[in-house]
């Protein structure tokens, strides 16, 4: 068929998959580093995203590195893996979490997916059956909220409390819960905050999910990347009293986000996801979809047994120390204010006061006129569900975030308001 002389066809783009693709971190970034004056003759300072990986200090372990030469040059991995996994990965994850645990893992409880965002949508994606809800932070990393609008799952938000530690507000999750609410998600160590949840609280989070009948999904990817006062303390620990889907990666604590190695796992030793159901549509869903690298799955046991605790410590104490500084920069900035240290994972959130500052709108704003006049990227809040916030990341060279927040303090000093 024609239509004004032109052939017609039967097909169109569908615009935006949702509303949330406009504040998501990806689009809101390429957004920011389009505005980088292409003539400033000074690097690019990237404290907006979470790959450290391009740092030298920030290199990952020989370990890991042979490991994947050892797998692939062995010629075992080139073939399809198995919907869930490599037994010899699968058993090797089940071993390596369960040291933290007090009891054991089977690799049955293992699931291998592309990273911890495969994880995410594997875990949802089973969760959302017609009319469902899932509870999430706010603030909180922004896919979980993207993806879960694409499937029709809807999202309700609990507060987390910036002075107390960003902890859970329990009351908000009992006012939110009904009888369609199937989860509530936890970032520990927080991505976007920076936080790191005590024994105490996430037993207080696990009694409550029971009382309310729900399981808890809890995001692990910056798992044992802490360096306060609290220790990493997996939800995994409480699942005798909650069933618990636990989402990690190698991708964090080994700075290998590009080798799309994660994992989920059931951490339910009394066998409630099993019973209901949701194991059975973990299965399906991935039956579905992709798997992660063969040669990579091939390399886990090796990576998780021989990797040492002196790359580890390094990793941490340069984590502690560009933490430290970015802290003390902050306070030397009089528009923006960090409510706490950060003592986990590689992310600060910290408030923008507008009222300090001319010509700048909101957040979104501000970031956008930063890239633009100093070449320095950092996230909105919005993205995250905090509207003039900022989330600040510190895993770079300490000789970069000095230099990054030279160039905030001297843009602050650009816009400050008149007095």
């Amino acid at each position: 068929m024609e239509e004004n002389g032109e052939k017609r066809w039967n097909f169109w783009g569908m615009g935006k998959l949702n509303p949330q693709s406009k504040t998501s971190v990806r689009g809101l970034l390429m957004k920011i580093w389009g505005s980088v004056n292409k003539d400033d003759p000074r690097p690019l300072l990237p404290l907006g995203h979470g790959d450290p990986s391009p740092f030298p200090c920030f290199r990952t372990t020989p370990i890991a590195e042979d490991a994947v030469v050892d797998s692939l040059r062995s010629a075992k991995f080139n073939s399809y893996p198995p919907t869930s996994g490599l037994q010899p990965a699968r058993s090797a994850i089940a071993d390596y979490l369960s040291r933290d645990l007090p009891y054991t893992l089977s690799p049955d409880d293992v699931f291998l997916t592309i990273g911890c965002i495969q994880a995410i949508e594997i875990t949802l994606r089973a969760l959302a059956r017609p009319g469902a809800n899932i509870l999430l932070p706010r603030p909180c990393f922004p896919f979980y909220d993207s993806y879960a609008s694409s499937i029709n799952l809807e999202v309700r938000y609990f507060d987390l409390n910036p002075e107390k530690g960003w902890e859970v507000d329990i009351e908000s999750v009992e006012a939110l819960t009904d009888e369609n609410t199937v989860a509530m998600v936890i970032i520990n160590p927080g991505n976007p905050c920076g936080s790191v949840y005590t024994h105490r609280h996430l037993k207080e989070i696990a009694e409550t999910a029971r009382k309310l009948g729900i399981l808890v999904v809890t995001d692990e990817v910056y798992h044992h990347l802490t360096f306060g006062p609290n220790p990493f303390v997996p939800m995994g620990v409480f699942g005798s009293i909650v069933p618990v889907i636990t989402l990690g990666s190698i991708s964090k604590r080994w700075l290998v986000p590009g080798w799309r190695l994660g994992w989920l796992v059931i951490s339910d030793p009394n066998g409630i996801l099993r019973k209901s159901g949701i194991v059975e549509c973990i299965t399906d869903c991935l039956n579905m979809t992709s798997d992660p690298p063969t040669f990579i799955q091939g390399a886990v046991p090796q990576i998780l047994e021989k990797t040492g605790e002196d790359f580890f410590s390094k990793t941490i104490d340069i984590l502690r120390e560009v933490a430290h500084i970015c802290y003390e920069r902050i306070q030397e900035i009089p528009c923006i204010t960090c409510p706490n240290k950060p003592e986990g994972s590689m992310f600060v959130m910290a408030k923008l006061n507008l009222s300090l500052l001319e010509d700048i709108n909101d957040d979104t704003d501000f970031c956008l006129k930063l890239a633009k006049e100093e070449s320095v990227v950092v996230l909105p809040g919005v993205a995250v569900g905090m509207k003039n916030w900022l989330r600040i990341t510190f895993a770079v060279e300490p000789s970069v975030l000095e230099d990054g927040f030279g160039r905030m303090k001297t843009f602050y000093e650009r816009h400050a308001k008149k007095q």
